[in-house]
Order: C-alpha cells, then sequence, then structure tokens
C-alpha cells in the first residue's frame, strides 16, 4: 500500500498525536522504567508467552539468513566491481562527526620543536601514542587532554604496541604489555586498566605503567609488531625485514636468558652471532598481521608475497605457506582491468576477516594502493591452522578466492551534493597512493592525499543491505546464476553478488593511523550461545538498535577525526525530517521499498518509541533514551500504521470435507513489532542468566547495562503501544467487499490480534523479568542461589532469560529465589512488606499477590512467636492461617511442612490441622489425585502424581496428631504455651472428624487402627468409616471392624452378610477352624435380626437357612479335615488338606473330590446325613463294611462289643435320617449277628443296642415283630423265631420301666397297653414250652400292664 498522501498524514496526525513527550523520562536507578508496568494476570498464560517467544526465534531466524556471508557473495565468481555511489549528502553511508584537537600541551610541545615524531592508535585502552624524541605520551582521547608518559629511556621512540601479557610472568593487575621500539633496543611495560567516571557520564579507561625492567639492545630497528593470544610477540626488522621474536620468561634460566630477541628468518642462532648479511631487499617482510580467532599471523614482504606462520612450540615458528605471483593471479581473475598495472600493484595491507563475518571460510582481503581488493581463502573450505597444533597435510592452503576492483564511479569530495548542472554529472576520482587502511567486519577505510596540501582523502566502502539482503523489499535485489557450482552443491539461484555503498571524505592533515573504535559491551552477538540463530555482523539492521553505531578514527597531525557509519534507521530519521518540514513523502515511500515493509516498519516503530541508540555519536550518556521531537514520532507512528497494511487470510480447504481452514499472512505493524522485539532481547534472549563465578558461587552472565538499556527499550516500546492501541486496529473503511471476503478479513484480523496480544504479554513479561534479575544481582544473586535447594541450584544454573520468562521451570526457580530473598528478610527480622511492594511493582508477574500473601502470613507466624500476650498469638496465628489459605495454591510443600511445624511448636490446632488439609484439595484442584484414589489407586497411572500430592498433606494432618498426642502422653507444653495439652489434641482430633474430605477420613481411620484405636472409632462410628471399611483392597482386618461395626450400629443382618464374605473369601489365607467360626456368627448374627426391620424377614430367614445349611456342609469339611491330617504325611492326601483350608467347598464337592475318591465311609454317611440324599445301594454297603471290620478275626463276645461301640454313636448322630443310618437294614445286621452266636451273645442285645441309638421303643417293638412275623430267612426257622421272641420280651420290659418313671419320654398316656397286651397273649401262645426264661418275663409284662395301667 502507498504512503497515503501528506495531507492525508497530516490530518491523521491532527488527530490521533498527543502534544508532549511519549514516555515520561526514566532516567536513574536500574528500575525505575518499570513503574508503570502493568499487573499481570492472577494465572501466568504460559503456553501464550512460548507462542510469542516461537514468534521471536522466527524474526532471529529471519535476521540470521537476511544478508548472505561474504563467501556466498564472491564464491564462483572470480572478481566484482558493483558500487552503489550516492550524489547527495543525506544517503552517504559514512559522515564526519567529531574532532578532537591534540592537547594545547603537548601541540605547543610537538610544533615547538625539530625533533623527530612518531604517533598511532591504541583504542584498545582508548590512548593515541606520541613519540617526540624519545618522550613517550599517552593521549587519552575520551577525557580529551588527559597525559600519560615514559621518559625513562634515551633513545628515539619509532613504533609502540600493545600486545597480551604471557601467563604467569607478571603480577595479576597487568593485563597489557606496551611493546616500545628505538633503532637500538626494544623494551616491554606493563599496563594496568579499570573504568572511570569520564565527561557526560560516560565511562574511560584509566591506565597505570608498569616498569618490568625487560629490553634488549638490537641492532635493527624493529616495527609491525604483533602479539598471540598466548603473550608470544613478533616483529620485523625495519631494515633486513627478517620476523623476529622478542620472548620473555619471569627468570633467567639454564637454557635462556630472561629476555632474548630470536631470528626466524635464518634460524634461532641468528641473534646470538654478528649480522653477516641482510636479506634481498625485496624479500624482506614490511608487515605483520595476527589472527587470532584462527589461530595464526600472516607477513607481507615487499614485493607483495604474503607468507602464513604458526607457532609451533616454545621459541619456534612453522611456516606453512607463502603466497607470490598475485599480480598475475589476480590478472587471471580480471584480466585487462586499468586498475591492475604493474606499476599500481602494491599491497600496502592485509586485514583478517573475522569468523563472524565470514562462516564459509574467507579469512584474509589484501588491499594494494589503488584500491584494489584480494580475497583470499582455502582452497576448498575446511581446517584452519592453530597455534601449538602438530602439522597436518589436512590444513587447506590460501589461495586468491576474488578480486574487488575499487569503485569507478567515486564522486570527488568537492562536487558531493552538486546537482546534475551545465558542466555535467560530477567528475569521477580515480582512487591511487592509499596509504593507511582498516578493515572491520565488513567495512573498509582507507586515505590517500587529498588534491590540496596537508589534507587527505578517506574512502569509505561498506555493503549495501539493499542490494544484497533478503528484507522482503519491492525492488528484490538481483539473483546471479552460478557460473561453476560446487560439486554436490544444488544447482539454481545463489545469493546476488556483493554490492556496496562507497563515498570518499576530505579530512584536513596527514593521516597517521585508522582504527575502528572497539565494538561496545552491547555488541555480545559473538557470545550467543552456539544453538543460537546470530546474524553476520554486517547485518547492521540486526544490531542498529541494540547498540552504538560503528565508528572509526582517523588519527593525523591535527588531532583525531570521528567517522560514524550511517545506519538504516539515521537516513530514515532524516527523511522522516524531511517529509516533517517539506510535505515530501516520496523519500519515505523510496526508503521502504529499498528495506522492505517490515524492516521499515520495526525502525519506525523504534524511532516512534525511542531507543538509547537513536543517537548515532551517544552524544548523551551510554544507555540514556534517545528520542526525537513529538512531531517527528507522530509521523513515524502513523506510516508505522499506513507502511504496516493488513493482515491477509490464505484459505486452504480440505478435499472430501466441507470444512476448511487457512492461515493469516501477517501485517507489516506485527512483523514489524515483532522484529523490533526480537532484536531488542537478542542480546540476552537465548544467553544462560548465570555463569561460575568466584568461591563457587554464580554471577550474572549478563552485564547489568546491558540489561537495564534493554529494558528501557522494552519500556519504551512498551508505553508507545499501551498509549497508542489504535496502531494494530483495523481502520473503518478497511471492510470492503463481498461478504465471503470480509469474514475471510475478520479472520485474518482476529488472527493478527491475538499474535499481537501475546506479543504484548511476553513484552510486559520480558521488562519485569529483567527487573527481577536486577533486583536479585543487587541481593547478591550468587549468594541467594547458594542458598536455594541443589535441584534448584542446578536448575538456575542452565536457565536461559527465555526460559525463565517463559517456561515452567522458570517459574519454579524464579519462586525459589524469591522464597530465599523473603527468608533473608524475615530472619534478619525485616518486614517484609518493603520487599514485597517492590517485587510485586517492578515484577508482578514474578512475585503474585498470592506470594505476597504467604510472605505475611510467614511474618504473622514470627510476630506470633514473638508475643507472649496469649490473645495476640492466637490473633496474629488466626490471620495467618487465613493468609495460608489464600496464598495456598503458590505453597510449596516443603514450605508447608515447615509452616505445619511451627503451628504444631505453638500448639495451634487449628492452623496445623486446617491448613494441610485446605491445601490437599488446592494441590489436586483438578480432582485427578481424588479420582485416582477412588478408581483404587491403579498402577501405572498419570493421576498418581496428584493423588501423592494429597497424600502428603494428609501426612502433614497425621503428624500433628502425633505431636499433640506425644505432648499428653509426657506432660509436655511447646515453648511458651499455656493451653493446656490434652486441651489442644482434643481440639486436633475434633477439626480432623469434622473434615468432610473423605480420603482424608479414610486415612485418619488407617492411621488410627494402626495405632492400635480401633475399638474407640467403633464407638465413635464417624461419618464415613463403613465406607473405608468396605473399601478396596479389602482385608481381614477391615471385614471383622465392618462387622463389629454393624453389630454396634444395630445392623445385625449386614453383620452377617459380611461375616458370611469372611467365611468364604478365597483372597485371605485363614484356617478352616476360623472360617467355621466366621459362619457361626454370622447364623448368630442373623438369627438375632429383628422381624420388624425393612420389612426383610422374609428376605432375612431365607438367608438364615442357606447360613445354616452352609454352616453344617462347613462342619462336614472340617471333620473331613480333621479325618484326614493324621495322612498328611501321603503324598495324595497332603494336597488335598491343603486345599481345605482354602475355601469352603459344596457338599457335592466334598463328596466327589474327597471323599469318594479317598474312600472315607463314615464321611459318606455325615454327608448324606447333612444333604439328605438316599441312596440305598451306597449306604447299605456301608453299614455292612462297618459290622465286617467289626467281626473280622475276633471271637463273638469282643466282636459284639465293638459293634455296639461303633453302632451306637453313629445312631446317636444319625438317627432318625434314613439317608445315613438306614435303621431297618441296621436293625437286620444286628439280630443277624445275634442269632448267629445264640448263646454267646445275651437276648436283648439288638434292641437295646438301637435304643441306645435314641430310636423308640415302638419303632424298635416295630421292626422286631415284623422279623417275628415274616417268615423270611433266616427268621422262617423256629429257633430264630424263639430267640426273636425272647428279644421282644426283653424290649417291653424295658419299655414298660421307662414308661413307670417319672419324666420319662416314653409317655404313659401314649403307651399302646391294649396292643402290647394282645401282642404278648399270641407271643405266650407260641412260645416253646422249654423256654421258661422267656415266659416269665412275658408273664411279669401282663402282671405290670394290669397292675399300672
Amino acid at each position: 500500500m502507498a504512503f497515503r498522501s501528506s495531507l492525508t498524514i497530516q490530518q491523521n496526525l491532527a488527530s490521533t498525536s498527543a502534544p508532549g513527550p511519549l514516555v515520561a523520562s526514566v532516567n536513574g536507578s536500574k528500575f525505575r522504567q518499570a513503574q508503570a508496568a502493568s499487573k499481570p494476570a492472577p494465572v501466568l498464560d504460559l503456553p501464550a508467552l512460548q507462542a510469542a517467544s516461537r514468534i521471536l526465534q522466527d524474526q532471529l531466524v529471519k535476521d540470521s539468513q537476511a544478508v548472505p556471508d561474504l563467501g556466498d557473495m564472491i564464491s564462483g565468481m572470480p572478481s566484482s566491481a558493483s558500487y552503489t555511489v550516492f550524489p547527495d549528502d543525506y544517503r552517504t553511508p559514512f559522515q564526519k562527526r567529531r574532532h578532537i584537537g591534540i592537547p594545547e600541551s603537548l601541540w605547543q610541545y610537538y610544533t615547538s620543536t625539530n625533533l623527530a615524531t612518531h604517533m598511532g592508535l591504541l583504542p584498545d585502552i582508548e590512548r593515541v601514542w606520541i613519540a617526540i624524541d624519545h618522550n613517550l605520551f599517552l593521549w587519552d582521547y575520551v577525557d580529551g587532554q588527559e597525559l600519560s608518559s615514559f621518559v625513562d629511556q634515551p633513545d628515539v621512540i619509532t613504533h609502540v604496541a600493545l600486545v597480551k601479557p604471557k601467563n604467569g610472568v607478571f603480577i595479576d593487575e597487568i593485563t597489557s604489555l606496551l611493546v616500545i621500539c628505538t633503532p637500538v633496543t626494544v623494551l616491554l611495560l606493563g599496563v594496568s586498566t579499570h573504568p572511570a567516571p569520564g565527561p557526560n557520564n560516560q565511562t574511560r579507561t584509566e591506565i597505570k605503567l608498569y616498569a618490568t625492567d625487560m629490553s634488549i639492545a638490537c641492532d635493527v630497528e624493529m616495527s609491525a609488531v604483533i602479539g598471540t593470544p598466548e603473550g608470544r610477540i613478533f616483529m620485523c626488522g625495519s631494515q633486513d625485514g627478517n620476523l623476529y621474536e622478542l620472548h620473555y620468561q619471569e627468570k633467567e634460566g639454564w637454557f635462556g636468558k630472561r629476555v632474548q630477541l630470536i631470528n626466524h628468518s635464518v634460524g634461532g642462532m641468528q641473534s646470538l652471532l654478528p649480522r653477516i648479511g641482510a636479506s634481498n631487499a625485496e624479500d624482506r617482510i614490511i608487515t605483520l598481521v595476527a589472527d587470532p580467532e584462527r589461530n595464526c599471523f600472516y607477513s607481507l614482504t615487499a614485493n607483495n608475497t604474503i607468507t602464513v606462520w604458526r607457532t609451533n612450540g616454545d621459541k619456534h615458528v612453522q611456516h606453512l605457506q607463502t603466497i607470490s605471483n598475485l599480480y598475475k593471479a589476480a590478472q587471471d581473475k580480471v584480466p585487462g582491468s586499468p586498475a591492475l598495472t604493474p606499476q599500481n600493484f602494491t599491497i600496502i595491507a592485509l586485514h583478517v576477516i573475522n569468523p563472524s563475518e565470514s562462516r564459509a571460510g574467507v579469512q584474509l582481503v589484501a588491499i594494494t594502493a589503488n584500491g584494489v581488493r584480494l580475497y583470499f581463502s582455502p582452497s576448498s573450505y575446511g581446517m584452519s591452522y592453530g597455534w601449538g597444533t602438530a602439522p597436518t597435510s589436512g590444513s587447506r592452503p590460501l589461495s586468491l578466492a576474488h578480486v574487488r576492483l575499487p569503485p569507478p564511479n567515486l564522486i570527488h569530495p568537492d562536487e558531493q551534493g552538486r546537482t546534475l548542472g551545465p558542466t555535467g554529472p560530477p567528475r569521477p576520482h580515480i582512487l591511487s597512493g592509499l596509504v593507511h587502511s582498516c578493515y572491520d567486519l565488513g567495512i573498509t577505510i582507507a586515505s590517500q592525499g587529498a588534491d590540496i596540501a596537508d589534507s587527505d582523502y578517506i574512502l569509505c566502502v561498506a555493503p549495501d543491505l539493499t542490494q544484497i539482503g533478503s528484507l522482503g523489499q519491492l525492488r528484490a535485489p538481483p539473483v546471479q546464476q552460478s557460473s561453476n557450482p560446487m560439486y554436490g552443491a544444488p544447482s539454481g539461484p545463489t545469493r546476488p553478488p556483493l554490492t556496496e555503498r562507497a563515498t570518499l571524505i576530505s579530512i584536513p592533515g596527514l593521516t597517521w593511523g585508522i582504527a575502528p573504535v572497539p565494538r561496545s559491551k552491547y555488541s555480545l552477538t559473538t557470545s550467543a550461545p552456539a544453538n543460537t540463530p546470530t546474524p553476520l555482523v554486517t547485518n547492521e539492521l540486526a544490531t542498529q538498535l541494540s547498540e552504538p553505531a560503528r565508528q572509526y578514527i582517523i588519527l593525523n597531525n591535527g588531532g583525531l577525526h570521528w567517522i560514524v557509519k550511517r545506519r538504516a534507521i539515521d537516513a530514515l530519521k532524516e527523511v522522516i525530517e524531511e517529509f516533517q518540514v517539506e510535505g515530501n513523502a516520496q523519500p519515505l515511500i523510496e526508503f521502504r521499498d529499498s528495506y522492505g515493509r517490515d524492516q521499515t516498519c520495526a525502525m519506525l516503530l523504534a524511532i516512534a518509541s525511542g531507543n538509547t541508540f537513536l543517537d548515532p555519536m551517544e552524544q548523551s550518556p551510554l544507555g540514556s533514551m534517545s528520542r526525537v521531537s513529538a512531531d517527528l514520532a507522530a509521523v513515524a507512528r502513523q506510516a508505522f500504521y499506513d507502511f504496516g497494511e493488513r493482515p491477509i487470510w490464505a484459505e486452504r480447504v480440505t478435499y472430501g470435507t466441507s470444512e476448511g481452514s487457512g492461515t493469516a499472512t501477517f501485517s507489516g505493524r506485527r512483523e514489524g513489532l515483532a522484529l523490533y522485539f526480537a532484536r531488542l532481547v537478542r542480546p540476552f534472549w537465548k544467553m544462560p542468566i548465570t555463569k561460575a563465578g568466584l568461591h563457587g558461587l554464580q554471577d550474572l552472565n549478563v552485564p547489568d547495562d546491558v540489561l537495564v538499556t534493554a529494558q528501557k527499550n522494552l519500556f519504551a516500546l512498551k508505553e508507545l503501544l499501551d498509549t497508542n492501541p489504535y496502531l494494530f486496529h483495523s481502520a473503518p473503511g478497511d471492510h470492503t467487499g463481498a461478504r465471503s471476503a470480509a469474514a475471510n478479513e475478520q479472520e485474518a484480523w482476529k488472527a493478527e490480534q491475538s499474535s499481537v496480544s501475546q506479543l504484548l504479554s511476553l513484552l510486559a513479561r520480558a521488562i519485569e523479568a529483567i527487573s527481577f534479575i536486577l533486583l536479585l544481582s543487587d541481593h547478591k544473586l550468587g549468594e541467594l542461589i547458594s542458598h536455594c535447594e541443589p535441584d534448584i541450584q542446578k536448575l538456575v544454573s542452565s536457565l536461559t532469560f527465555e526460559d525463565l520468562i517463559t517456561a515452567d521451570k522458570g517459574v519454579t526457580a524464579s519462586r525459589s529465589l524469591v522464597n530465599v530473598i523473603i527468608n533473608q528478610q524475615i530472619g534478619q527480622q525485616i518486614s517484609v512488606d518493603t520487599i514485597s511492594e517492590v517485587l510485586q511493582q517492578r515484577c508482578g508477574s514474578f512475585c503474585s499477590t498470592d506470594d505476597v500473601m504467604l510472605y505475611k502470613a510467614r511474618e504473622n507466624v514470627r510476630k506470633a512467636v514473638e508475643t507472649r500476650n496469649p490473645v495476640e498469638r492466637q490473633t496474629w496465628l488466626g490471620e495467618s492461617l487465613r493468609l495460608f489459605m489464600k496464598g495456598a495454591r503458590n505453597l510449596e510443600f516443603d514450605k508447608l511442612r515447615e509452616i505445619c511445624g511451627d503451628y504444631q511448636q505453638l500448639s495451634y490446632a487449628k492452623g496445623a490441622v486446617e491448613l494441610p488439609l485446605y491445601c490437599a484439595s488446592v494441590f489436586d484442584s483438578d480432582s485427578q489425585g481424588q479420582e485416582y484414589w477412588v478408581a483404587g489407586c491403579p498402577a501405572d497411572d498419570s493421576r498418581a502424581q496428584s493423588w501423592e500430592r494429597r497424600r502428603h498433606c494428609y501426612e502433614l494432618v497425621l503428624d500433628s496428631l502425633s505431636v499433640f498426642e506425644e505432648r499428653c502422653a509426657f506432660g509436655k507444653q511447646g515453648p511458651g504455651q499455656v493451653d493446656d495439652p490434652e486441651t489442644v489434641r482434643g481440639h486436633a482430633y475434633e477439626l480432623a472428624f469434622a473434615s468432610e474430605d473423605e480420603i482424608f477420613h479414610s486415612t485418619l481411620y488407617e492411621w488410627l487402627i494402626g495405632r492400635g484405636m480401633a475399638d474407640e472409632l467403633l464407638e465413635m462410628r464417624p461419618a464415613y468409616l463403613e465406607a473405608h471399611l468396605r473399601r478396596e483392597p479389602v482385608t481381614v482386618e477391615k471385614f471383622q471392624l465392618l462387622w463389629q461395626f454393624y453389630v454396634k450400629d444395630g445392623q445385625p443382618l449386614r453383620a452377617a452378610e459380611v461375616l458370611t464374605i469372611l467365611a468364604e473369601s478365597t483372597e485371605f489365607n485363614m484356617s478352616l477352624d476360623t472360617r467355621l467360626e466366621y459362619l457361626t456368627l454370622a447364623v448368630g448374627n442373623a438369627k438375632s435380626h429383628p422381624v420388624s426391620v425393612g420389612g426383610r424377614h422374609e428376605t432375612a430367614i431365607a438367608f438364615l437357612t442357606d447360613l445354616e445349611e452352609k454352616l453344617e456342609v462347613a462342619q462336614v469339611q472340617l471333620e473331613l479335615y480333621n479325618t484326614l491330617l493324621p495322612r498328611q504325611l501321603e503324598p495324595e492326601v497332603a494336597e488335598s488338606i491343603k486345599a481345605l483350608t482354602y475355601r469352603l467347598y459344596t457338599i457335592t464337592e466334598l463328596y466327589q473330590h474327597y471323599t469318594d475318591p479317598l474312600d472315607l465311609p463314615l464321611i459318606k454317611l455325615l454327608i448324606f446325613h447333612v444333604s439328605e440324599h438316599r441312596d440305598e445301594g451306597i449306604v447299605r454297603p456301608i453299614w455292612n463294611k462297618i459290622f465286617e471290620e467289626a467281626i473280622e478275626g475276633v471271637d463273638p463276645k469282643v466282636a459284639a462289643d465293638r459293634i455296639m461301640a461303633k453302632v451306637v454313636p453313629l445312631g446317636h448322630r444319625f438317627y432318625p435320617s434314613e439317608s445315613a443310618f438306614p435303621l431297618q437294614h441296621v436293625a437286620s445286621l444286628l439280630v443277624r449277628f445275634a442269632l448267629a452266636h445264640k448263646g454267646e451273645v445275651s437276648h436283648g442285645w439288638a434292641p437295646r443296642i438301637l435304643t441306645q441309638c435314641g430310636v423308640p421303643y415302638p419303632e424298635v417293638w416295630d421292626i422286631l415283630h415284623e422279623m417275628y412275623e415274616s417268615q423270611v430267612p433266616p427268621f422262617n426257622e423256629q429257633a430264630n423265631v424263639q430267640a426273636i421272641s425272647s428279644d421282644i420280651a426283653i424290649i417291653l420290659a424295658d419299655w414298660i420301666e421307662e414308661a413307670k418313671r417319672p419324666q420319662s419320654t416314653a409317655a404313659r398316656s401314649e403307651f399302646p397297653v391294649f396292643r402290647i397286651d394282645q401282642a404278648v397273649e399270641q407271643y405266650l401262645a407260641e412260645l416253646e414250652p422249654g423256654r421258661t426264661e422267656t415266659k416269665s418275663a412275658y408273664e411279669t409284662i401282663k402282671r405290670q400292664l394290669r397292675r399300672h395301667w
């Protein structure tokens, strides 16, 4: 969308801009700029913050890819000469900004004497060295007038250099060495530096010089001194051009002096011998350049030969490669170029290319006198050279990769700014005679003599990002087709060719040296972790608003001149100013088209909000906010709005469905915001917060100033967006077109609003995070971390700023650190109100209202400990409990345990019980733990963790109850406590039982039962006891208590049910006796069930009947078990015995599995008796066997006794069960035995056995009478019939005697007198005459009948 006309803009500005500054002044303390930070939402929305963080990551990745690598732009191209040269002043890429003259005192000395003078730059210590004869002056150009001097040697000083010292040779304060060269000596001075306050609140470097007593005489004047990272010093002889090393050590040794000069050109012994002859003048070395990043150094000779060296052991160097014939190599790359002729091909300097500029491996550039640059890279990018590494055949030699010709269209400085006039276009300037140069991260600065005396022209060249960068600009850079793609590389378009902006600047005076101003501490791009997307140093768009503009110092005989690189933001400010003054919008539109919409929007945001790096020259103290006027800020805001365009919705229809989805292409406003935000936080975003410091403590990893500066810029951005919310709203006229288009637009706007909202949340959180870190720093961060738990210490040491702001672990770590600070305050008896107020104001999202409540609650506990007034103590404790409950969701368990301990000490039962119970529900707010418990605590369940949190809280309550119990047992009281221990314990139990948390009750009951207090529980019968005892997993103990519970609760039927379950369970290992006992108890309880209760009478009767039957069967099982027990050593029986105790069996199972296979006749009878199953085919053989076993092998009298001993108990047990005691058959067996042994078995033996078995007299008589009458063998023989008659006489006589007895079972009234009388008549009539005894008996019977009836 084109920028609207100036009229529209002015109208818009009139309606949207407010007079006065946009943001209040924010100078001062580190934290003041956070005072207006909005209070955070109660709950931190981490997913939104993480989404916003991903947006920033995308922008950081874009920045790292926006500008191509130097190697990519020159690879495959032998040469290039593409330059952008602007005739007008405001677009020139460099500007003169400042000049400082040589201090007056030195200037007078310099001009009034005719002595030899040399000078040079030492930017690392912010000094210019000026040697006038033998006097050395070090001029502090930041202060302006400060001079240090060294005059303690007699010779003319010709060269001074600054190098690193060797470790362990000097005192620790010495951080650099000055190497001072004269025609006859080389000496070393120690230098220590420390920051000091400078002008305009800036810092300057203060230096201190130390005499080292290290010097050596030499017969060659030394120059081009360089140092290596480990402290070795190399130089070249001005006269002989040889490579020398100044070797020094702490003490004299057997094999070496303290200071030695080693000539590496002719071998190490050369310096000990008189000089025989000089080297060839053409081959002499004229300059040395160190490459510390690649651990090598280069030398350049007078005939343009470059040599690569590597140190190789102490006092040795290894010559790796010599590159010669460079003129021919260059001509081969650019045949026929007028810039390459033998006369003008002189290399004046070598410059190392930092790896941060060329990841692809371009490592050296040589500059010729007429501005040709020769780029060198390894033949195929790969291994570098290294100090102290063994020479390897894998080291790839350097070769000339690219020739960069000088700009052919440079405009002469006199004609810059001149428009096309009658004299034609401005005349071009051809470079020649360049003398001094420097190359710094893609920027080349060089000087040559001017057309007029005592003046120099400075050539300034920098990459043209609008031509080489992928910035989303309308005029995309031309794509160059690779002419010889590398083998295996994808074919197709590559990066655009190298294009640079060039200009000539005229400076009065003759140049002595050029150096870049060292990059500030804000330039942390190179120290970011390896996994961070880092922009190339040539991409100034990424760094222009987070570090100062790049500056270069030109030293000449008139003093120091600063040249500053003009950034895109500077150009944008100027076009905004032009629009403001002239109303011409065209330059703004051209700028947008050159740099792309998103980049332009990001810069407009910076201008509208203000930025500490907006002013390129740091005229204000570094870190203070720089702003444009309110009018310009208003233009910037409006341009941001208008250039930003609108978001677009791209619909994606999924085939086969009616549903569609889509993605939003965000507007330039959102992209610009994300880009600017990402660049502001990039210096620290991915950095670890801490690094290892002294004494094992952690230190802040990023300088305070970097964080404060970033925070100021973030806060300015936030305030701009807070005060101008319309910047991200759609204009009323934006929704046009068809309805579907409007719906799509709405989707796009919705997506954009959501994304911007996430970014704004992250912005507020980032500002607070910096305040939080700086607050920790003020409270000695390292010590705070050391007081955390070991796992938190480990967590903090691995935390990045991004993690702190957006990740769960950041929340965990920050909360722990806040707790440590608060604990410190409480420990020092300081009120927590102050610190918690500071925390909430500056970093509310790191210290929520809940947190503050917790801190105040802990302070109330402290007050309760200190007071002696019981009423006050209760008040403080009650208030602390209220606050702890309000802030419970932020209470860590360890802290909760500590608080409960305090409450226990203070005998505060209410707090010790209610707080952990409340926390249990808060810690399990989503009821996951409760669901897990209800589900029976299944294994490998994700909800277990929530349940564990609950359980730990319950354990705290139980712990409190234990403590109060112990106090009662020992009669102890808490410190200073007046409450009676019994009262406290009673109150604690009361509160515990009053809880409505069923899970807690269950835990409490278990605990009490474990402490042997089951009986008390049963007496109390609390609300959830029944449910607890019924809850899985069931145990014998629980069921025993449950049936007792029902008994005490007047529910005997339920008790019977529980007892039945217990008796029949297979889960528990119980003896058979115990099972029987439970069944017996069950029967007893079932019988005591009242008739009327709940109308369950019929059911209860059925249940009781069933129980009784089960009891009978269980008794059979027990008897079977006892029967088998003596046989437990028999293998086939042992398993059966074991199985019998495992569970209760049915009667059928007992018969089929045990009685029948093991042939147990008596148990069979018992089973038939219990089951009432009649099967004569089985029962009769059993009785036959019983008789057979009794008779076998003994005389009849003994047999008779044995039969009696066996039959009588069985009769007692089984009669009248026909199933187990078939009366007719047993009687028949008895009578038959008696008949078989007449004379040996007395009369009446058989019937008397039957009556002893409990058979009533009438039945016995009936059976005998039936035999008497039957005539069935053996009762068809007269002798047997007579014997039975004798038995009948005896049984009738016994019957009469029994009937006569008082309380007799044979009642007199029911005695069949008539029938017996008649029968006796018959028996007497049929009696053999010889059976006098029987006859007498009958007669006696008749008499008795008549007498008594």
